[in-house]
């Protein structure tokens, strides 16, 4: 009797002890609370988001040609019009941020064969090579405005030509359609020939100085520049391409903080004041990432530009906040968090991760990334969340007060880059990842190798 009272007291404190542990365990301020979700996404759920921007973004415009005064659809082509204009809207435009948008399209297909992504290629650049001719005679007698595409008719910077440019290399590359080629030589000729450049080749604007260089114009001309390569398979665009990279680095890179300055001025030269600014250095990183996809192994400059993305992906992985977000200066911790770098930066990171340049174990980073940029993916597709169009400036209240919205369209080819490579990590059959517990007071993620675990 004795002992079956001893073994009874014996069960009693044994569970009050697990009920005390796991109260513990559950106890308020035990398990972490995140502000952005901290779980791993799946490929599904990526996919989804990519349809809803895909949505979103090709439905801002009907992609047809209008007269500005009536309003009304013009479909005699036959006698100029002053008043014909394209249709207004994201998906109607000529310019840098649509370029992306299409790359990031072209991209999201390769990954996932969904070729629905691929046809908006097809039905812009249709669009634009087929009426062209039609703006051309327009822009000849009534001038610029009724041009149609201002910047294919008048093309005055990189802006106007270079991403937009690589956009319809990558669906000529695909297509063949002859139609695309008058376009493309159009914008070879301008940033090969015509674009302005320092006295050493690296190109260069003049403004807002004289003699500026923008890390901006990194990804305006390195991409254009691979892609003519592959085209045309003359190493000159290559070499010109790598050039650029390590010129403007010179320039720009800092190799204490190990990230990129936004701009520098020829008439303050070494005493040029440093502004880290997010989307810079994301231009930067994914322009890295375009080269050395195919750039070859043995080419000069190769290791050179394999270091800087490493080193720069070592310093970002450091500057992430601890929501998941970049910010719009990267090493202001008070500044704004920043939707289109965090993207840029996760796009490119998880590239490397994929291509072999960098450790699987920075995979975390541009998971916890992915969640940052899902949450500012609102439900019917827009982005919001991107600083607004940001000049080269010299003052640090201009870079903390940029506007952001779902207007700012610098934000939409990102996001469609990060979903289509982090699909690729999740797929990436080198790679296994150790998942967290749910209500777990402590539990992160790992990525492993999976050849190092099968030595032993």
């Amino acid at each position: 009797m004795n002992q079956f009272k001893s073994l009874l007291v014996i069960l009693i404190v044994f569970n009050s002890s697990i009920k005390l542990h796991a109260q513990e365990d559950t106890a308020p301020g035990r398990i972490p609370l995140y502000s952005v979700p901290y779980k791993l996404p799946t490929v599904d759920g990526i996919k989804d988001v990519l349809i809803r921007v895909k949505g979103y973004y090709e439905a801002t415009s009907t992609q047809t040609i209008i007269d500005a005064k009536t309003g009304k659809i013009i479909t005699d082509f036959s006698k100029s019009n002053k008043n014909a204009r394209v249709s207004s809207g994201f998906s109607s435009s000529w310019d840098y941020t649509h370029g992306v948008v299409l790359s990031a399209f072209s991209y999201i297909y390769d990954v996932t064969g969904d070729k629905r992504f691929f046809d908006d290629n097809v039905k812009f650049f249709d669009f634009v090579s087929n009426n062209m001719g039609y703006f051309t005679k327009n822009g000849d007698q009534f001038g610029k405005e009724a041009s149609g595409w201002p910047a294919i008719y008048d093309t005055h910077a990189l802006d106007d030509c270079g991403a937009i440019g690589t956009a319809m290399i990558k669906t000529f590359l695909k297509t063949k359609n002859e139609k695309y080629l008058p376009l493309i030589k159009h914008a070879d000729d301008y940033i090969s020939n015509k674009q302005f450049r320092l006295a050493d080749g690296t190109l260069a604007r003049h403004r807002p100085q004289y003699e500026s260089v923008w890390a901006d114009d990194v990804y305006m001309g390195v991409p254009f520049l691979t892609n003519m390569g592959v085209l045309t398979k003359d190493p000159k665009y290559f070499d010109d391409a790598a050039k650029q990279i390590v010129q403007i680095a010179a320039r720009l890179y800092d190799p204490q903080k190990e990230i990129f300055d936004h701009g520098w001025n020829a008439n303050t030269a070494d005493y040029d004041p440093h502004f880290y600014w997010g989307r810079a250095n994301g231009w930067i990183m994914m322009s890295m990432v375009e080269l050395l996809s195919v750039l070859p192994e043995n080419h000069p400059q190769r290791a050179k530009i394999l270091d800087l993305f490493r080193s720069e992906t070592r310093s970002l992985a450091n500057l992430q906040g601890g929501n998941g977000f970049w910010h719009n200066l990267l090493d202001k911790t008070d500044s704004f968090d920043e939707t289109s770098c965090t993207a840029m930066f996760t796009y490119a990171i998880a590239r490397g991760i994929n291509e072999g340049w960098i450790s699987h174990t920075y995979g975390p980073v541009v998971l916890t990334g992915w969640n940052a940029i899902n949450s500012k993916v609102l439900q019917n597709g827009a982005v919001d969340g991107t600083a607004e169009g940001t000049t080269f400036a010299s003052d640090n209240t201009y870079y903390y007060n940029r506007g952001r919205s779902i207007y700012a369209t610098h934000g939409y080819g990102p996001v469609l880059y990060a979903g289509a490579e982090m699909i690729r990590l999740l797929q990436n059959d080198k790679i296994t990842i150790d998942n967290v517990k749910d209500n777990s007071i402590n539990s992160t993620f790992h990525f492993k190798l999976k050849s190092e675990w099968t030595k032993k």
